[in-house]
Order: C-alpha cells, then structure tokens, then sequence
C-alpha cells in the first residue's frame, strides 16, 4: 500500500507560546525556528501573531531574514485577522510571505463575537484574502471553533465552505479550539468535510483538554487530514497541542504514513524549547522524556542482554539517544553488569555481588543512582577492603546533632576487636565532633592517639543529577606516613565517617 504524506506544521512559536508564563524572546524565537526548519525539518512553522507588539515584529522580521537566505521563506506563517489589511501589511513588512488568516467556524463565534451574519462574514474574508493575494501572499484559513461549529451549527460550517473555496485559499485549518472531540467524532466530522471536498487540503489542529490530543490527530488522518498542527513537548494554551515527537512516531510505526521529519532531532528540539519556556518535560513523557529509554527492573536488562526481549521499535538510537539501565535497589546484578560493560569494566562474580549490595543500600536512600556515580561505587567498594577480612572496628551507632547558637554535640559507640566502647564530644561541626568523641575513646580506654587528619576533600561524581551522592577524600598522616581513605554515601557526613572508619581498620590491619 502507498504511503500516505502528512504535512507537519509546528506552532511552538505562536499556539506554544500561548503557555501560561511563557515567553521567548526574539533571538530564541530565532533559535528554535532555525531548529524545526535547518534541524527537525518540519515542513511549516507558525511563529507569531501578527500586530502583537514591537517584540513580536522584530522576531519576525528576524526569523524571515533566515528564511529567505535559506530558501525557506514559503515555510514560515504568521497568524492574521480579518481587520481590512492591517494584518497583511504587517506581514509584509516583517518579509513574510504566508498569512494564516483567522475566522469564526462556528455561527455561535460569528454571531456573539462578531456580531455579523454567516454572509457578511463571508464578504469580509473574500476581500481579506483578496487583499492579501494582490501583496503576494499565501493564504491560509483557521475555522477558530469549528469542532463546536459541527456540533452546533454545521450548515454554517458549509455555507462558510461554499463561499470560500473558490478563492484560492492553499489551505483550510479545522481546529479543535476548545479541546472538545473525541477520535469518534474527529472521524465522523472530517468525513463530512472530505467527502464534500475531495480536492481541498485540509489540516487539523488539536487541543489536549481531554488528554486526546494526539488520538484525535490520528483519527484526522485517518478520516483523510492532509497536515497535523503540533507544538514541541506539547506547548499551548491550557493542556496544551499534540505533540510534535509523539504525533510523528505514532504516524510512521503505526499508519505507515509518512513525514518529512528527522527524529533524530527530536530529542534535541524538546531540550532547546525546555530550557526556553522553563517548562519542564515530564520524566515519562514518551520519546522525549528523560527516563523513557530506561529500564529499571533487573528482569528486563537480564532479557535484553540475551535476546533484546524487553524492546520495542522505539530505539533510542533512532532520537539520537541511548539506553540505560537504572542502578538502584531495583536494578539487580544485572543491571549493574549491563553498565559495567558500558563503562568497560570488568569485575569478579564477588565483586559484581558487592557492588550491587552497595547500590541497594544507597537505593533505599537515593531514587537513582547515575552510570556516573558507578566508578565512584567501584572504588568505594573495591578499595580499602579485602573480601575475606572482616572489619575490626565496627560503627555500632551514633548520633550528632546541630543547633543554631551551641556547638554540634556527637554521641557514639563502637566496638574494636569485639569490646564495646562509648564516648561523646563536642566540636565545630557535626563531623568535628564524631571525630573528637572517637579519639576521645581511643586516648581513655586504650592510650592510644590517632593520626592527624591533614585534608578532607568533598566532591560530587561529575554529569549530573547525582547531587545526593558525595565522595569525601580524607588525607591522614601518622607520623611521617601519608595516606588516604575515601567514601562515598548519600549523606556528606555518613561519607565522612565512613572514609574514617576505613582508617581505623587499616590501622588494626597494620597492628
């Protein structure tokens, strides 16, 4: 069967910015239109309303100026109103080539918002697109309500129709303006409109206040939609429009129709308009979320490691990313072994099962653990102990306290060589006083001094998200000798006094 080709036209830039607090300046408008057109390849962009503000214009202006040097100019729409010209020739003046002009779809919108008849209205767009024609211009056509123009008052609709589609108009854009269909009723209302006009070209645009959105842009193709309008990350007023990335990977693995679309820059796109809206993409939301390409369950890395039985056709390579699997108290030795293959390490059956131990115990503290925390862990685990030795001196329990005005207060026991101990102190800091109480309890019941702490070095494993993970480096010297201990935790001073505790050990090591 031939595949069917849907025009995508991406309204970000004017529908997306419509966003409750979102506002791109021009140079970003720049940026993300350069983007959908040079990058993603969108065959349309909506960009502004026009006769808006000054801000507005000089973005437009700049957008135009890329694609007339580009050669892309007949891609780039403005949105325009039936206002005697003003609109076209505010266009015009900013280099733009394409008006998408605004009418009332429904008798309701004509009568109350307008206050004229289905006739006059008509006589008012005719002259609108005359106008714009005789400037050169392109026009296309919003039915603003027409999903509640079908339900209320279809004869309006097609009285619309029959004075309109002689005039030369490129396209007719039925939008769902209120977000008020169901696929049901976008299949039955776009087969009337199809069927009466087999040669016009009709787009549709959705609004997602049931959370339909993207199943009503496919019911639009399906019922014979020659183009989908879509925002990046689902942007637009209220619930927002459908999504450019999902509407498009749902259309070619499920419809086989096709786009002019680069996934591969999907990702790229979504992360750009997220950091210029400053509305963040839900972990979970599909193809451009942050954790839809990570599996979790220890069941599933252990399936994809022998046959891939736990993928489906959305690759992460296909949007220029990857997939990863979780390290947390869920993840299981075989998650763990998947990214230590990744990282190209390679480790003993016992090493592996103490390491996954490790990552469990900072599962029930930490939601994930990063690929970049994972070398940290290694070494944390790997480093200051031997598999057969058991510690001699054990951290039985502690408590430190901090309050504004008195100095931190530690309360501590532990055991060496099986005999119990208890000491307190106070200090300048809660670790301050945990060491001090500890020394306490070597220099009374021992005579013993411990070394002089020299440096203590905290840092975060690098690439992000791993801010509950902290590494804390602690430089000892004894005499004439230097060493050092490390640990890493999720807690700076559990770090700390786990990095100390390995020193006490390698002291009764040395004994």
């Amino acid at each position: 069967m031939k595949q069917k080709f849907i025009e995508i036209m991406d309204s970000t830039l004017r529908d997306g910015e419509q966003t409750s607090g979102v506002s791109f300046v021009p140079h970003e408008k720049l940026m993300v239109a350069r983007m959908l057109l040079r990058d993603v390849n969108v065959d349309r962009i909506e960009v502004a309303s026009a006769r808006v503000s000054e801000g507005e214009k000089e973005a437009v202006k700049m957008i135009c100026r890329y694609a007339q040097m580009a050669g892309m100019i007949d891609k780039v729409e403005v949105l325009g109103f039936v206002d005697n010209g003003r609109s076209v020739d505010w266009i015009a003046d900013c280099g733009g080539k394409v008006i998408n002009l605004l009418s009332k779809g429904s008798l309701k919108h004509c009568m109350q918002q307008l206050g004229k008849t289905a006739p006059e209205h008509i006589n008012d767009i005719l002259r609108e697109v005359k106008y714009a024609h005789d400037k050169g211009m392109e026009v296309n056509l919003y039915l603003e309500d027409w999903s509640n123009g079908m339900k209320n008052s279809p004869d309006y609709v097609f009285q619309l129709m029959e004075g309109l589609k002689d005039s030369g108009i490129r396209r007719f854009m039925l939008p769902d303006t209120l977000g008020v269909l169901s696929p049901m009723l976008v299949t039955e209302f776009f087969t009337k409109m199809v069927s009466r006009y087999p040669d016009i070209h009709f787009d549709f645009h959705a609004h997602n206040d049931y959370d339909l959105a993207v199943a009503n842009s496919l019911s639009a193709v399906l019922a014979g939609a020659s183009g989908i309008h879509v925002t990046v990350n689902g942007l637009g007023e209220r619930c927002g429009n459908a999504p450019l990335s999902s509407v498009h990977v749902i259309l070619k693995d499920h419809f086989n129709a096709q786009t002019n679309i680069c996934e591969n820059r999907l990702n790229e796109v979504s992360k750009v308009v997220e950091s210029y809206s400053g509305i963040a993409v839900a972990p979970n939301q599909p193809i451009v979320g942050e954790n839809v390409f990570t599996q979790v369950a220890g069941v599933h890395a252990d399936g994809d490691n022998k046959d891939k039985l736990y993928c489906n056709e959305l690759t992460p390579e296909r949007f220029g990313r990857k997939r990863e699997y979780a390290l947390g108290k869920s993840s299981g030795k075989a998650n763990i072994e998947m990214n230590l293959q990744e990282l190209g390490l390679e480790l003993t059956p016992e090493q592996v099962r103490k390491i996954t131990q490790r990552i469990t115990e900072l599962g029930d503290r930490k939601a994930r653990v990063t690929q970049d925390d994972l070398p940290f862990i290694v070494s944390d685990v790997l480093k200051h102990s031997a598999p057969e030795e058991e510690d001699k001196v054990k951290l039985l329990g502690y408590m430190v306290s901090l309050s504004y005005g008195i100095k931190p207060i530690a309360s501590i026991k532990i055991s060496i060589n099986g005999q119990e101990y208890t000491g307190d102190a106070t200090g300048d800091g809660q670790y301050d006083a945990f060491v001090k109480a500890l020394r306490r309890i070597y220099k009374e019941n021992m005579g013993r001094s411990l070394p002089d702490l020299i440096n203590y070095a905290v840092t975060i494993p690098p690439g992000g998200r791993t801010d509950a993970l902290v590494q804390t480096v602690i430089t000892w010297r004894q005499n004439e000798h230097i060493f050092r201990t490390r640990a890493l935790d999720a807690d700076q001073t559990q770090a700390a006094i786990n990095a100390t505790f390995k020193m006490l050990n390698l002291l009764e090591k040395q004994k």
